[in-house]
């Protein structure tokens, strides 16, 4: 498992290898920054693929790897409930910079530990919110930034995917709308067990309202009862995030451009998720920060993390009723809580698409 140095190069070891892993292990080795020094998975066939492509070292064990490989960047794209494993064995192996997969975790018991861990190692972290790089998120950003909606007022994010999988997106995205202003309080409400006993464990329906420390209101809807966005034919990109104003609207749609109306008229634009254009920047800003310690990543931690909190805060309040106040104090499984107190009953879907996902 032993590797050599390429001199000058940022090395990195790349920890769960699907489809996800592949991607970040291929943006970084096109990047010429960095080389993948190390590649992990537990599944053989996965794990000699990705090695024989990058000429890495392999194993199944990441901690094996990185003593071989001494990465700089420790990356993991790995199923949810590895979080506080993976951000130990990514401190231990002495990375400068840990990147991962969202969520930041699935619940605050784990999630204040995580945050924790890397408080006191020193690491960087940055969690993969890399959508925010695709033309049209960033064209929408361009219009709320200019000022020409007047007074923004509202934020929002819909997503027809369950909340374990959108609903970082969509609160990270709302949150770069809104100037990175922080949550005061929210209130939420959940229906639906399906998704549950998921892997990506969620209600099948989560919405809720955020008060903003600059007085705008936030609305997410992520899950069966989300509106569908029509203009979208692939499911799990019929997502919708946008600013309204006292002068207009901006939004964008994952899978279908942009669009906008304020006092000058309407306007659209193209744009699509797409992996092979919003990793490279993503990745490019890795380097940046582990180059200047003033060039903090778009995608850093502390801002996942707020986000994070969000959404723990939105589950307590579905479960417990009313207002849930920012930031968390006490730590507790949020997950299991809703497993406890949802009633047992099929969710209402906002559209027949959603059927099939939601188990009707």
């Amino acid at each position: 498992m032993s590797a050599t140095r390429t001199s000058g190069k940022y090395r990195v070891l790349v920890v769960g290898m699907g489809k996800r892993g592949m991607h970040h292990a291929q943006a970084f080795q096109a990047n010429g920054r960095f080389e993948v020094a190390g590649v992990c998975d537990i599944d053989p066939a996965r794990l000699d693929a990705a090695a024989a492509k990058f000429g890495a070292a392999k194993g199944t064990d990441a901690l094996q790897v990185a003593s071989a490989v001494k990465p700089d960047v420790f990356c993991f794209c790995t199923l949810p409930n590895l979080r506080s494993e993976m951000i130990r064995a990514g401190i231990r192996s002495g990375a400068r910079l840990i990147a991962f997969e969202k969520p930041v975790a699935l619940n605050t018991r784990e999630g204040f530990l995580v945050r924790k861990l890397l408080a006191e190692s020193g690491a960087k972290a940055v969690v993969s919110h890399q959508h925010r790089y695709g033309e049209h998120y960033r064209k929408v950003k361009e219009i709320v930034a200019s000022g020409v909606l007047g007074r923004v007022h509202t934020v929002y994010g819909t997503a027809s995917g369950w909340m374990t999988h959108m609903i970082s997106h969509l609160i990270d995205y709302m949150r770069w709308y809104n100037g990175e202003s922080p949550a005061q309080w929210v209130m939420g409400q959940a229906a639906g067990r399906v998704k549950l006993a998921d892997l990506h464990p969620s209600p099948d329906y989560i919405g809720g309202f955020i008060q903003f420390a600059n007085g705008v209101r936030g609305i997410v809807e992520c899950g069966a009862g989300a509106p569908d966005v029509p203009e979208v034919d692939y499911w799990w990109r019929k997502c919708r995030i946008g600013a309204q104003g006292t002068e207009g609207f901006a939004e964008v749609l994952t899978g279908g451009g942009w669009r906008a109306v304020t006092k000058a008229g309407a306007s659209s634009g193209g744009g699509c998720m797409n992996y092979d254009l919003d990793m490279p920047p993503y990745i490019q800003e890795v380097a940046d920060w582990l180059d200047d310690d003033r060039k903090v990543h778009s995608c850093n931690f502390e801002s996942a993390y707020a986000g994070f909190e969000i959404t723990m805060a939105l589950c307590r309040s579905a479960v417990n009723g009313g207002q849930v106040a920012l930031p968390l104090t006490d730590a507790a499984d949020e997950i299991e809580l809703l497993k406890a107190h949802l009633a047992d009953r099929k969710v209402l879907l906002s559209t027949p698409v959603n059927a099939k996902e939601y188990g009707q």
